[in-house]
């Protein structure tokens, strides 16, 4: 078995990516560029993403072959755009990007393709994406939101306790940001009254959709103000930890 010389596919060349593809993990981080409330930077999503998949990537290194591309910086993201400072891709044209890159992909040889979201807005249609591809490919593909993966490691420090998990630029994304882009969230934070939380269990019978629900909440959650860095650190290496041993299972599986 050829090792990637390097973490980042973008650094290596194409006789390097074209040696180690067979038998290495690649992942693509997937985020968005929207609008997070008020106090933080549009980036918000695939800067937190970006970061969790490479930290992750590093430390899976040490039990398997890896390499991380580029992240995605734009989403799924329509429903924000009544805010404006949005970007976004139409849920068809989204689903089109994800599998076309799963393609090129599976045209470079790789075998093994994993998509970490950090974008809610993305979810479902990143799943149709690793489907199809691995219908009509040699690829096996996966994918999984950030915060799903690493639920209930989460719930086990009561983060659930504290915010809602993921929410939108509420406690839970602003204190992810302090603890790893403190430059760019303000001190004067959005404040709202009222208790927090989140159910233990990250399971839903059904998905309700409520016309208005965005601009009813000033387009973010919770109560900003209450989030801190101490909590985005611990929270970041607890989700750095569960992707690390998702990249591992995945592979092995």
């Amino acid at each position: 078995m050829t090792k990637p010389s390097r973490l980042m596919f973008a650094e290596m060349n194409r006789e390097e990516l074209r040696a180690i593809a067979p038998e290495t993990l690649v992942v693509l981080p997937i985020g968005a560029t929207e609008q997070h409330g008020p106090h933080l930077p549009t980036g918000t999503d695939w800067f937190t993403v970006e970061h969790l998949s490479i930290e992750a990537a590093r430390r899976a290194s040490a039990d398997i072959p890896v390499v991380v591309t580029p992240s995605l910086p734009f989403g799924s993201s329509d429903h924000h755009l009544i805010y404006g400072g949005t970007l976004s891709f139409s849920t068809e044209t989204y689903l089109l990007v994800l599998k076309e890159l799963l393609r090129s992909l599976a045209k470079d040889g790789f075998t093994r393709a994993f998509l970490v979201n950090g974008h809610g807005g993305n979810h479902e249609v990143m799943q149709l994406a690793v489907r199809d591809v691995a219908l009509n490919s040699a690829l096996r593909a996966g994918a999984g939101s950030y915060w799903n993966i690493a639920w209930d490691a989460l719930v086990a420090v009561d983060t659930h306790r504290q915010c809602r998990l993921p929410g939108h630029a509420g406690i839970f994304e602003t204190s992810m940001m302090m603890a790893l882009r403190g430059d760019l969230v303000p001190a004067a934070r959005p404040h709202r009254d009222g208790v927090f939380e989140s159910e233990a269990r990250n399971q839903h019978t059904y998905r309700h959709e409520r016309p208005g629900f965005w601009s009813s909440i000033d387009g973010y959650t919770d109560s900003p103000d209450r989030a801190g860095a101490a909590m985005g650190e611990r929270w970041r290496e607890v989700i750095i930890g569960e992707l690390a041993k998702t990249f591992v299972e995945f592979y092995r599986g």
